[in-house]
């Protein structure tokens, strides 16, 4: 996006046409020096500016700088300690809004780009993110993920009409932000998998160009990865367009399969019981890595299963579901009840529901194969490339007990509305055939 200008696209996906809020997208050393021009093309004459103390620092003052030199009128709020996305951290950022504004300003990454967002809905007005790290792929999103009744969700939004990455700031970032970063860029790998799995599946709509977009854009961030931890400009700038282009893939495409998968909703559990339990939880892209190279090492295990239609029969008959529900009520305690409910509506324990999509997984095994072979690298080229960075290799090495990992990754099929691999292996019936003393190692 650096070497030319930003061109809003559209696509059709499954006979919808769709596009984006984001109008601009600005990726440069300097950026902020552009502000006073986006400013005009949008008529702003009062500026409502929503950082906390942390992303004051990295850009916010140099932001509020740009402004008073160009005599641009401002009211600001800094959050006094980092928000947490939820209604408090809504909350305080509306009620501290001033009411003579008309534009926003976001500086920061994932919880104050998710609050703003919420925000500039309200106020239905224009609104440019300052990104503050190459850290998460939410930038050019049209939901805000949010913690709404102990559950992790995705609120529909109006995104960004304008993304500012300044360079200099971005290659600032600290450090565990940008690994986080090119870890959520890994879990494509995951995502365009089970979308293209789903679509085999179920019939989902699915877009070769969207993937083509995602795929590149995390190549150029895998080809750069050495650069990062050197502060490289070039690298901190593959990494923040490709989230970007992530998060404008979800918009194109009106769903999140472009760019989160069954590792997005491990990574949202283990958020979900910190909340409820104080458990640990670190930045949703080291997240997100670990449970993708935990997630490629379990699709290398269905590489070499054949699907066994009377066994997987048997276990969908005898599946209790009200002992499944209790076991996510010890795991999550109030975080399980939406999902529980979820399945009311859902039903995908149903069996006629199950006895048809079985028959298409038997038929098409073989095309499910050849998706895993054609998107997923092998696991031990994924545990090079977070090596290199320095990442988490291991659940442990964020401070969770990986005896809960087996729950995390059962418990992923029923967080969302959407086929990712725990809920192939349900359909499979073969969460006893899964050695995780290899996928834990």
């Amino acid at each position: 996006m650096s070497s030319e200008p930003f061109r809003k696209e559209s696509y059709t996906v499954g006979g919808v046409t769709r596009t984006t809020t984001v109008e601009d997208v600005i990726t440069s050393s300097g950026a902020i020096e552009k502000i006073p021009g986006v400013l005009e093309r949008y008529d702003a004459r009062r500026v409502m500016v929503i950082s906390d103390r942390n992303t004051e620092k990295a850009a916010g003052e140099a932001v509020k700088e740009v402004l008073r030199s160009h005599s641009v009128p401002y009211s600001e709020y800094v959050f006094s300690e980092s928000p947490k996305p939820d209604a408090a951290g809504v909350g305080n950022a509306v009620l501290h809004y001033d009411p003579s504004a008309d534009f926003l300003i976001g500086v920061g990454s994932g919880v104050i780009n998710d609050i703003s967002k919420i925000a500039a809905t309200m106020r239905r007005q224009p609104y440019m993110i300052v990104a503050t790290a190459p850290s998460m792929d939410g930038y050019a999103s049209e939901t805000s993920s949010m913690i709404r009744d102990g559950l992790k969700v995705s609120v529909p939004v109006k995104g960004p009409n304008v993304i500012l990455g300044d360079v200099d700031v971005l290659r600032n970032a600290p450090e565990r932000m940008m690994v986080s970063g090119l870890g959520d860029m890994l879990a494509k790998y995951v995502s365009i998998t089970e979308w293209r799995i789903s679509e085999i599946i179920n019939g989902e709509p699915f877009s070769e160009e969207i993937a083509s977009l995602v795929r590149k854009a995390l190549k150029k961030c895998v080809e750069n990865r050495d650069g990062l931890l050197k502060r490289k400009p070039e690298a901190a700038e593959a990494v923040f367009e490709g989230l970007v282009i992530g998060g404008l893939g979800m918009a194109y495409a009106g769903c999140s399969r472009p760019a989160s998968g069954g590792e997005h909703y491990m990574s949202h559990l283990i958020d979900m019981r910190s909340l409820e339990f104080g458990t640990p939880e670190d930045f949703h892209g080291i997240q997100c890595a670990v449970m993708t190279l935990y997630t490629a090492r379990i699709y290398e295990q269905i590489r070499s299963i054949r699907p066994d239609r009377e066994k997987a029969l048997r276990f969908a008959a005898s599946f209790d579901k009200e002992g499944w529900n209790e076991t996510l009520r010890k795991l999550l305690k109030n975080s399980a009840a939406p999902m529980i409910e979820l399945e009311k509506k859902e039903k995908k324990y149903d069996v006629a529901m199950h006895e048809k999509r079985l028959e298409t997984i038997i038929s098409r095994w073989d095309d499910i194969l050849k998706v895993i072979d054609e998107e997923l690298p092998p696991s031990r080229e994924i545990e090079k490339i977070m090596e290199s960075v320095g990442a988490p290799m291991r659940l442990s090495d964020i401070g969770i007990d990986e005896s809960i990992f087996p729950l995390l990754f059962e418990a992923s099929k029923d967080i969302r509305d959407k086929y990712v691999l725990s809920r192939l292996v349900w359909d499979l019936g073969i969460f006893d055939e899964i050695d995780y003393t290899k996928v834990i190692k």
